[in-house]
């Protein structure tokens, strides 16, 4: 992962958590939509391109950090990643129905596998946001709020972590027999 993009996905996090420490929610999910809107600007600008995955991140984080605000009720920055994760698994699961593999086209230029191995990563992802969007929900449901920030931040990124581990025997097996 470049520093760059480490910066613009968890550059944005870390401070929502630590403003949340500070100040509380509200002003740490302003903090958040901030930093997200800034972060983004920061990567096309360095990077000269339009991050699309980042961009559709920061509308997320704009329109549930907003909603929250607006509306002064947490609800909607705790069930935003549920949200997000869910339509992620979607947009692959549409994908595969499609005939078109998203995660392919996304990562194509990085990794080379056959279709079948395509559609088995794909399916592997599907299940990690599932698990991920089925977490959040246990998590903002039974912890304080101070507890889902923290859950937030350590907790999703260890799924992501573990995920992309889980990933890599999948990766091998199809570079292996390809």
């Amino acid at each position: 992962m470049t520093r760059t993009r480490a910066l613009t996905e968890y550059g944005p996090l870390v401070l929502f958590f630590l403003s949340n420490l500070a100040f509380g929610i509200m002003p740490a999910t302003a903090v958040l939509i901030a930093a997200t809107v800034v972060a983004v600007a920061w990567a096309m600008l360095r990077e000269r391109r339009v991050p699309w995955l980042a961009v559709v991140g920061a509308v997320l984080v704009s329109v549930f950090g907003g909603l929250t605000l607006v509306f002064d009720d947490t609800f909607f920055i705790k069930i935003k990643p549920t949200v997000a994760t869910l339509l992620s698994a979607s947009a692959l699961g549409i994908g595969l129905l499609l005939r078109r593999n998203l995660l392919k086209a996304l990562l194509g230029s990085m990794l080379q596998l056959d279709d079948r191995s395509w559609r088995h990563l794909t399916l592997y992802w599907m299940g990690v946001f599932v698990v991920m969007a089925a977490a959040n929900e246990v998590a903002w449901r039974s912890l304080s709020t101070d507890g889902w920030v923290t859950f937030k931040l350590v907790g999703l990124t260890a799924i992501a972590v573990v995920g992309s581990v889980g990933a890599a025997p999948i990766m091998r097996r199809a570079q292996k027999s390809g």
